[in-house]
C-alpha cells in the first residue's frame, strides 16, 4: 500500500485490556468505520505466531477500506503476516536493518522522543514519526513525557510526517493544535469506549480540527 501522510490523521492502536473481551476483528472493524486512518496491531502478551494470526485476520477488514495495517516492534510479524508495515521504538530493531532487509515500500514507523532522535530515523528510512507521550498515558505508564513545545521542535526538526502519541483523548486533544503534527494516535480514547465507531468518529473530528 502506498503510503501517504493523510494515512496518520487517525491513528488506531490496539490494547486488549481496552477490548475488555471483544473480538478484535469486529472493533477494529467499527473503528474504521467511524474514521480510523491507519491501524496498529500492539499486544506484548502474544508470541510471535500469534501476532501473524491476528494481522492475517485483520488485514482484510484493514484493506477493504483501504486502511493500512502496521505490526508494533516485530517486523518479522509484520512481513510475515503481510502487514503494511512496523512501528519501532529504540530498543527494537533499527530502521535502517528493517529497510534494509523489506525494502522500499514497507511502512516503517519509528518512536521520536527528541530532535535527535526524530533526525536519525529520518536518515535510516522511516516512512513517518510517533511523537510523545504527550499526555500521561493509561496504557504506557512509564513513559517518557515531552511538552508541546518539544513535540513543536521535533515535527519542524523533520520534512517526514510525525504523529503525536500519548494519553491523546477530546478532553486534551486541543492542547496540541498547531504543534505541527500531521495525525494523533489513540488507543483507550477508541478502543475502551463502548462505541467504538462512535469514538472513532469523535476523535477523527477532533484530528481534523487539531492537526496540520
Amino acid at each position: 500500500m502506498l503510503f501517504n501522510k493523510d494515512m496518520l490523521r487517525l491513528y488506531a492502536i490496539t490494547d486488549r485490556e481496552c477490548l475488555r473481551g471483544r473480538d478484535i476483528v469486529s472493533q477494529v472493524e467499527q473503528a474504521v468505520l467511524g474514521g480510523a486512518t491507519i491501524i496498529q496491531l500492539r499486544d506484548k502478551g502474544l508470541s510471535q505466531s500469534e501476532v501473524i494470526d491476528t494481522a492475517k485476520r485483520l488485514l482484510p477488514v484493514c484493506h477493504s477500506f483501504g486502511v493500512p495495517l502496521i505490526v508494533n516492534d516485530d517486523y518479522t510479524a509484520a512481513l510475515e503476516s503481510g502487514a503494511d508495515g512496523v512501528h519501532v521504538g529504540a530498543e527494537d530493531a533499527s530502521v535502517a536493518e528493517i529497510r534494509r532487509i523489506a525494502g522500499e515500500g514497507f511502512i516503517i514507523g519509528a518512536t521520536a522522543k527528541t530532535v535527535s532522535q526524530a533526525l536519525l530515523a529520518q536518515e535510516q528510512g522511516a516512512d513517518y514519526l510517533g511523537v510523545g507521550a504527550v499526555f500521561p498515558s493509561p496504557t504506557k505508564t512509564n513513559a517518557i513525557r515531552i511538552t508541546p513545545q518539544q513535540l513543536t521542535e521535533i515535527c519542524g526538526s523533520v520534512h517526514i510526517p510525525a504523529v503525536a502519541i500519548g494519553g491523546i483523548n477530546r478532553e486534551n486533544v486541543h492542547v496540541i493544535k498547531g504543534c505541527g503534527q500531521c495525525g494523533i494516535a489513540v488507543v483507550s480514547a477508541v478502543f475502551a469506549a463502548e462505541d467504538v465507531k462512535g469514538a472513532a468518529a469523535d476523535m477523527r473530528k477532533a484530528a481534523e480540527e487539531v492537526c496540520s
